[in-house]
């Protein structure tokens, strides 16, 4: 099954298919159990179009020190040491006409609402899924039109647009 994936399918993953990754990156671990914010990490959420993975500085700014005994903490030093970044797979991914931002979704749903910041991963599981229960990122929502439509008409009173054009460019 991992040949399937050796490039990854232009629409991120498969619905509730592994897409392997450089290095396996349990979210459960991070979100769950050490409370760190979806933000922490992915904080180009907030200012444009795509939340972005961050850079390895940023993962090693905890584990120069933290679970440096386990292997894939291991290997993301040696990326680290080498100035090689890892090379991620996209998980989530809308088709290229599809104009999303992840900017505007979290003004609308989190900071025009004053939702209080520390609760976000609620806002981001709504289309990534609960990621602190996976030990594995998979696409558990269809992330198609009518999954897109379905939560513009729930909250047209936030502003979600019903315009064709504002999300087909």
């Amino acid at each position: 099954m991992a040949a399937k994936y050796d490039v990854a399918p232009p629409s991120g993953a498969y619905k509730g298919e592994d897409v392997p990754q450089p290095i396996e990156f349990p979210h459960n671990k991070h979100v769950k159990e050490n409370g760190i914010n979806c933000m922490y990490c992915h904080t180009y959420a907030r200012r444009s179009k795509v939340a972005g993975i961050p850079p390895t500085s940023k993962c090693m700014g905890c584990h120069k020190v933290i679970a440096t005994d386990k292997p894939r903490i291991q290997k993301l030093t040696k990326y680290w040491e080498d100035k090689t970044p890892p090379v991620w797979k996209k998980v989530h991914d809308v088709p290229d006409f599809v104009h999303f931002t992840h900017q505007k979704h979290l003004k609308k749903l989190v900071f025009d609402r004053d939702f209080p910041v520390e609760n976000v991963k609620e806002v981001c599981a709504f289309c990534h899924g609960e990621l602190e229960n996976m030990t594995v990122a998979k696409k558990v929502k269809p992330l198609n039109m009518g999954f897109c439509v379905r939560c513009h008409i729930k909250n047209k009173e936030l502003g979600a647009p019903g315009d064709c054009w504002k999300c087909h460019k």
